[in-house]
């Protein structure tokens, strides 16, 4: 039976006791904190070093968070002070401090009559005055933060502070280092290994490391590790966390660290020369706990709290309570001495595993000597040689009790195999520290009760956590252990909102699915745990804040949910427009249905494959459609989240390849313009340039390989993408390189040119344009001609060159590759055109349609000059009115534009994609313009003010030439280049203003006195200054150009300016001094320096433009090609007619043909999956080019050659005496082989002379290697130890008292084992608790009650059967001698929801009846039996009386699982605990067999609370079924029990 079945339900364990002392304060604590927490304040601030972190924003913030630190920690942390003084001996106080350093208000310097000084009396608390930042001097920029706490200072509040106020993220790992505190030697290589491995696994996982902080033994070299870790590592590496946790009262120079208000940083002189006793803190460690009981010179006052707190933190989760694991601990031994062994075995006791490092020295040393022997081999004398050995120079301090008591608990520990890691540098060649403290931990994984399949799980949840992928590999992925795909899903999930690339990997090796993994639910999952900082987060939330119509979930919640339809908001917003929603909402309402989702967050992985699942099982009800295309969502997923390596992974698993790089490099750049964060915009800028060059050379491959599937692909309909084309996609993406390929402007050239050959010359069509029947002639070629000449030369070619045999030989293989890769021909393509088809196809080719457009384009610019110029008359001529009717042709057109929807984007879409378009927006205000200028001609008030404006809307309309050449590649650089200056005519225009506006002012002011006209104010500051710049010089600046007669004195005379001060005699008085420097500055400025400046400029934009001009123009093509090849064949005002035929079309709602296939083609499935089948391989191919490439590049090699450098210094550096000291060490093994048996033969000779007995005589064992190795595997076939182990256990439990230590070799009764005299403790009669209730002997003789407790006593005690325990009397079991107990095993088939038997492996599996007690584990039903019970109680409470009448029926027909002696801690050698396992099986026929707990919906047992009283409170006591299988959640021997039912019944283990 388990220990914990049989202890008291009600009691707590020791660990628990000691959290129930502070529970009080942990619950005011937390009150505090959440308040904290909840305020508005609290959650803006950031993770930074006491919120004074270097180049902080806002100072003001800083000063608030600052105030909000202070005030949390005078409410939450104390510190400790002697409030009386009791004089010692050497006239200090009892606390170690001296009489000044007490408090004066408080202190009672005459001591009291007969009073004694008390700790716990006369000690108080007292708000700290110790914490900041801690500077050390002499040590550069280190910084370290600090807090003074006291020693009853509650975990949970120094675990709020580091994660909250100290910024620190929750540790994936806990890294507890102890061993010697005073300094001691480490050989060169083991230190450097120590420092590597220790760094390593720190910074690989994320980890916090513990130890004493002071500056000597283990904490110097864990403080040189970091210092060598911080001078090595690159800027983007995690750093390293290193936490001392010291005694307050031996820190050297505390004094310094004093302040009440806390000190930001405070400085700290280390004074190693003058410490004396006391310590130094070392000035690597990052963050120090400063413990304080308040007594001075005292050492170990921390190890209570680091203890609670190391609890504390491995019992936190990683991500969040409702998912994920516990965060794992080590400990890691260097050197070290008694106190170090006490420190392991605690340890240990608790499940911690330790990692031993050999060669350190002393305690570590002899462990690792132990460590690989048996059991029976660790004996106190193999104790004594080991002690004797290692400490040489101690070991007549050591007791024969002490000796004892350490063979006892090196037993112990050699006996927790699983715990227990011993790290041999010399041996180890390959392997690391890093990895044996993470081996370490998975080894452990099975001394927590996981086996089988959990254990494996378990193991990949810690490798996932720690992102270590090598560990992975070698320990979890290997031959030897199968993983079905779905066993992956739940880590791939954590993979994935981890940003662990190199696990998605590995686990896509492994055989998952993306499309079984990825389903809706996972899909909506992962959109809910964006990180909150990020861009992303911000615009979902922006979108769920401007629903409208939120989720009923949503209300019920309270909270708004992320959804696919809202994803799809936020894609089409970074995409454009043009694209369809890749994730449709349900618009009927009456579709949703209701549910509540809890908020989840997680960071690692859920506690178990049904939470996962059971978490969103109903959100999947509502989603908004299948996850058809899983490559996509998730490379959607990491390219919003600037995920790279994750993009990357599934942009290679995704089809549609070149679609997809362009989306990414479309979203980047629109996200990158987004982002305030100046590194992160220019990473998304570098990312977005890496799927363009993705895009690009895709594309380049395929267009080698095959010209014509190459161009499909750009007009392609993706239906994957929102049923855009890769052409579109280019443009929004705006990638001028992308567009400037090859095959895309020869795609666009063959488009432009429509069915006429690109060959043709302009004069070839202009001559058509107007001699139409020249068509016919062999003057214009047409493009399909052309196909069918090529292809008839080709077959001619082919059937000369292939015989009919090498025909029939070469159909294989190579053919059906040729199939496959070759597009499928159209025959239609190659047919000849008709008479009607080549007037058709000539006067609809985009090129012919253009130049029909520019004719008549200026035609309408010679007509508007000329009314404008000639025939303006009060009444419009019919010239004036056909200019009106040409002008409406054009507005008529512009709406065609506005609405014509060839990709059926929708109005509101398309009208956004037409406001987009610059000339568009152009054209509209030219309309504008001139409507506004004939509605102001219509009136003959306004007759000449409407001329004006159509005179300027004149220019505006030759302006537009612009545009129309943008087309010839000629003009079309030039045109760019021009509109590229004009920005820099801007930013000229700004500061010659400045200039202007300065000088004229200034000038106006000193010669002119007081000017009222507006128009010379106008003329004399800005347009006179700005005639000098071009050398029109002032006359009137100085003396000798002043004339009176120039200008009017009192400015009446409105055609001249007003006259510059002068006196009655009509001389000037102006500083002509003054206005002629400011002339002379004024030119220097703007001929000189600005205009000079703006040929600067010219001339730089020009060189940059010059390399991209064609590239840019390219890329401007693909508007004007487009808009011409929808444009109507007839130009204005032709085009009216064309309008009237649509409109005609609209009218009867007869669908015209669409001419927008050459731009838009929508492939059938077969043809699609063809070419996407072929994209894939060709980029299979490119990327195995592409890898060959990067790994050829001189970057490459040099960084591989920088590693093989790297390298062989590690070896070089670690093995710099290796060869040599390892061949002197076989040669000195095999001496001392030959000197032991020398010895051997010399002792045995001496023995028979009779100079000695044999027994004094020293062992010398010669040991083999070999042998040894067998006797391992031997001892772990062994299932159980020879004799018990918990009944030995050092402290009893829920009790301080000491057990005598007894070895293995002294366990046996039969032993002699001098001075053994074992403590005696009975527990009183009056305890309560289900435990300590009185148990009765079997037979019922209880009833007598035994006469009295005293005759009981004197009277022969009973002994233990199994041996010493190292305790008399009876503890806490009722009676002496055996105490009896019950573990009844319910069991029943499980069924599925159709009430049929659930079969696995093609077996039935069975379900047993567990209970979970408030704050404890399930287990079974049982406990102790009373006098005359048949039943323990804790049976009782869970069943009825009818079903106790109906078990006590099948009592007769219960198989006896087990029956014997129970190997419980609370074993003495008087008492001890014999138990007996039933299996009662409810058979399907039984009436009660769901009497219990109902069967739910899916035929899972539904969960039954019980009212139970417990210490005065009510509380729930849990009853379920649980399936019997490797990981159900029991201890280890009732896991046991349970193998053996399952063998008895042949079901399912």
């Amino acid at each position: 039976m388990c220990e914990e079945t049989t202890k008291a339900r009600a009691m707590c364990s020791p660990e628990e006791q000691n959290a129930n002392r502070i529970s009080s304060l942990q619950a005011e604590i937390h009150d505090q904190c959440k308040t904290l927490c909840q305020s508005d304040k609290l959650n803006t601030m950031k993770r930074n070093p006491s919120f004074i972190r270097t180049g902080q924003s806002s100072a003001k913030v800083t000063f608030e968070e600052q105030a909000l630190f202070r005030k949390w920690i005078r409410e939450n942390v104390k510190k400790k002070e002697c409030v009386h003084f009791s004089q010692s001996q050497n006239g200090l106080c009892e606390c170690g401090y001296s009489k000044e350093n007490h408090p004066k208000r408080v202190v009672n310097l005459a001591p009291l009559p007969g009073e004694k000084w008390n700790s716990s009396k006369h000690f108080q608390q007292v708000p700290t005055d110790a914490f900041g930042d801690m500077a050390f001097e002499g040590s550069g920029q280190k910084i370290g933060k600090y807090v003074r706490v006291s020693n009853d200072t509650a975990p949970m509040t120094l675990y709020h502070l580091m994660t909250k106020y100290w910024g620190l993220n929750p540790p994936h790992l806990l890294i507890s280092v102890t061993g010697g505190a005073k300094n001691f030697h480490l050989k060169p290589s083991l230190r450097f290994m120590f420092r590597r491995g220790l760094i390593k696994v720190a910074q690989s996982t994320g980890a916090w490391i513990i130890t004493g902080g002071s500056f000597a033994g283990v904490m110097k070299h864990v403080g040189e590790a970091v210092r060598h870790c911080k001078m090595t590592s690159r800027s983007k590496e995690r750093e390293i966390v290193a936490i001392g946790i010291a005694s307050w009262g031996i820190v050297h120079n505390r004094e310094s660290l004093v302040g009440g208000e806390g000190k930001y940083p405070v400085d700290y002189y280390m004074d190693e020369a003058n410490q004396g006793r006391l310590s130094c803190l070392d000035h690597n460690h990052t963050h120090f706990i400063l413990v304080d009981d308040g007594t001075h010179g005292k050492y170990g006052v921390e190890i209570t709290l680091r203890t609670q707190l190391e609890k504390y933190i491995s019992k936190q989760r990683m991500g969040t309570e409702d998912g994920g694991i516990d965060i794992p601990i080590v400990c890691v031994v260097l050197e070290g001495g008694p106190g170090t062994l006490n420190t392991i075995h605690s340890a240990m006791s608790n499940g911690t595993p330790c990692v031993i490092v050999e060669g350190s020295g002393r305690v570590a040393d002899v462990l690792a000597s132990a460590a690989d022997l048996r059991i029976a081999q660790i004996t106190i004398s193999f104790i004594q040689k080991q002690l004797r050995l290692f400490f040489a120079e101690s070991y007549s301090m050591f007791s024969e009790q002490e000796i004892i008591s350490w063979t006892k608990k090196i037993q112990d520990i050699v006996r927790m195999r699983e715990l227990l890691t011993v790290f041999r540098a010399e041996t180890s060649r390959n392997d690391e520290l890093d990895v044996a403290i993470l081996q370490a931990l998975l080894k452990a994984s099975s001394s927590r009760g996981h086996q089988g399949q959990e254990k494996l799980d378990h193991q990949l949840k810690l490798a996932v956590a720690w992102n270590r992928v090598d560990i992975a590999k070698s320990n979890i992925f290997t031959d030897d252990k199968q993983w079905k795909p779905s066993h992956l899903h739940e880590a791939m999930f954590a993979a994935l909102v981890g940003d662990k690339p190199g696990f998605v990997e590995l686990f896509l090796e492994n055989g998952v699915n993306l499309c079984e993994f990825l389903l809706p639910e996972t899909l909506v999952r992962l959109y809910n745990n964006i990180p909150p900082y990020t861009l992303l987060y911000k615009k979902l939330q922006k979108v769920l804040e401007g629903e409208k119509q939120p989720h009923i979930s949503d209300k019920v919640d309270g909270k708004g949910k992320v959804r696919l339809h809202h994803v799809s908001i936020v894609l089409q917003e970074l995409l454009g427009e043009f694209t369809e929603p890749l994730y449709k909402q349900l618009k009927d309402s009456q579709e949703r249905k209701k549910f509540s989702i809890s908020p989840i967050k997680i960071n690692v992985l859920p506690s178990s494959p049904q939470d996962m699942h059971r978490t969103y099982s109903q959100e999947s009800e509502i989603c908004e459609e299948e996850v058809a295309d899983p490559e996509r969502d998730l490379f959607i997923w990491a390219v919003l989240q600037k995920r790279k390596d994750l993009a990357s992974i599934f942009w290679v698993q995704a089809m549609d390849s070149i679609d997809s790089s362009l989306v990414a490099c479309k979203i980047l750049k629109k996200m990158s313009s987004e982002e305030n964060d100046t590194d992160l915009s220019e990473e998304m800028e570098e990312l977005a340039q890496d799927y363009e060059n993705r895009a690009i050379g895709l594309f380049t491959e395929c267009y080698r390989k095959h010209a014509k599937r190459a161009q499909k692909m750009l007009v392609r309909v993706s239906s994957t993408w929102g049923n855009a084309t890769c052409l579109r996609l280019a443009l929004e993406a705006d990638s001028q390189k992308f567009m400037a390929l090859g095959g895309v402007q020869a795609l666009l050239t063959k488009i432009w040119w429509g069915e006429l050959s690109v060959d043709t010359n302009t004069w070839q069509v202009v001559l058509c344009l107007f001699l139409w029947p020249i068509i016919y002639s062999n003057l214009i070629t047409f493009r399909r001609d052309e196909e069918r000449r090529k292809k008839k030369l080709t077959n001619s070619r082919e059937l000369n060159a292939n015989s009919p045999v090498n025909g029939n030989l070469n159909f294989g293989q190579h053919s059906i590759s040729q199939v496959a890769h070759l597009p499928r021909c159209d025959d239609q393509d190659t047919k000849p055109l008709s008479h009607w088809q080549q007037l058709k196809a000539f006067y609809t080719a985009p090129v012919v349609v253009f130049y029909w457009n520019v004719l008549a384009y200026f035609g309408f610019l010679w007509l508007f000059s000329y009314i404008l110029l000639i025939d303006f008359q009060t009444l419009p001529s019919w010239r004036e009115c056909f200019l009106y009717f040409w002008l409406s042709t054009l507005v008529c057109e512009e709406i065609r534009q506005l609405f014509y929807d060839p990709g059926g984007f929708g109005f509101r879409r398309k009208a956004l994609l037409y406001i987009s378009s610059p000339w568009n927006r152009f054209d509209v205000l030219a309309i504008l313009i001139f409507v506004v200028g004939l509605v102001c001609r219509c009136f003959p008030a306004t007759l000449y003010q409407g001329r004006i404006i159509l005179c300027l809307d004149f220019i505006i309309y030759c302006i537009r030439v612009v545009h129309i050449f943008t087309v010839s590649k000629t003009l079309g650089p030039k045109i760019i280049m021009v509109q590229m200056m004009m920005k820099d005519v801007f930013f000229f225009l700004f500061l010659l203003i400045l200039a202007v506006v300065a000088y004229g002012v200034a000038k106006q002011g000193i010669l002119t006195h007081n000017e009222q006209r507006l128009d010379w104010i106008f003329q004399g500051v800005l347009y006179q200054p700005y005639q000098v710049i071009f050398g029109e010089i002032p006359t009137d600046v100085s003396f000798s150009g002043f004339d009176i007669n120039q200008c009017t004195v009192n400015g009446t005379d409105p055609y001249k300016p007003k006259c510059p001060v002068h006196d009655n005699n009509s001389d000037p008085i102006f500083p002509e001094w003054l206005t002629i420097i400011l002339l002379c500055l004024y030119l220097l400025f703007t001929n000189i320096l600005l205009l000079n400046l703006l040929i600067a400029m010219f001339n730089y934009t020009f060189q940059l433009i010059q390399e991209n001009t064609d590239k840019i123009w390219k890329f401007q093509r693909y508007p004007l090609i487009e808009e011409y090849y929808c444009r109507p064949p007839a130009p204005p005002p032709f085009i009216v007619f064309s309008h009237i035929f649509l409109l005609i079309e609209h009218l009867t709602q007869r669908k015209g043909k669409r001419r927008h296939k050459k731009f838009k083609k929508q492939l059938d499935d077969k043809e699609e999956a063809e070419i996407l089948t072929w994209e894939a391989i060709i980029k299979e191919n490119y990327l195995i080019k592409l890898k060959r490439n990067q790994s050829q590049s001189l970057n490459q090699q040099i960084c591989c050659t920088m590693e093989k450098v790297d390298a062989v210094a590690e070896i070089i550096d670690v093995n710099r005496e290796g060869n040599k000291v390892e061949q002197r060490i076989c040669h000195l093994e095999e001496q001392m082989m030959q000197s032991m048996q020398a010895l051997n033969w010399i002792m045995n000779t001496l023995i028979e002379k009779n100079f000695g007995s044999r027994e004094s005589a020293p062992a010398l064992v010669i040991t083999d290697v070999k042998n040894k190795e067998e006797e391992i595997e031997d001892e772990e076939k062994e299932l159980k130890p020879l004799h018990h182990v918990n009944a030995r256990s050092l402290i009893y439990p829920e009790t301080n008292i000491k057990r005598y230590p007894v070895p293995d070799e002294k366990v046996p009764w039969e032993v002699k084992f001098d001075g053994y005299n074992p403590p005696t403790y009975t527990a009183d009669d009056h305890s309560t608790g289900l435990s300590k209730m009185k148990t009765a002997p079997k037979d019922g003789s209880q009833d007598k009650e035994a006469a009295s407790s005293t005759a009981a006593v004197q009277e022969p005690l009973p002994q233990n059967p199994k041996g010493r325990t190292g305790l008399g009397g009876r503890g806490k079991l009722h009676c002496f001698g055996p105490n009896y107990a019950m573990d009844p095993i319910i069991t029943r088939f499980k069924r599925n929801s159709d009430n049929s038997a659930t079969i696995k492996c093609g077996k039935k599996v069975l379900e047993f009846l567990v209970v979970q007690y408030p704050g404890e584990d399930w287990t079974l039903p049982s406990g102790v039996l009373h006098s005359g019970e048949t039943f323990p109680k804790n049976m009782k409470i869970i069943l009825n009386t009818k079903i106790l009448e109906m078990f006590q029926k099948l009592l007769k027909e219960a198989a006896e699982v087990y029956r014997g002696y129970v190997d419980d801690s609370r074993n003495t050698d008087n008492a001890w605990i014999e138990t007996l396992t039933l299996n009662f099986h409810l058979k399907d026929d039984n009436p009660f067999i769901n009497s219990i707990t109902s069967r739910g919906g899916s035929g899972t047992s539904k969960q039954m609370s019980i009212p139970l009283m417990v210490e005065g409170r009510a509380q729930q006591l849990s009853v379920q079924w649980q399936t019997v299988e490797q990981g159900v959640p029991v201890c280890a021997l009732y896991k046991e029990y349970l193998q053996t039912v399952t063998d008895i019944h042949g079901v399912y283990f």
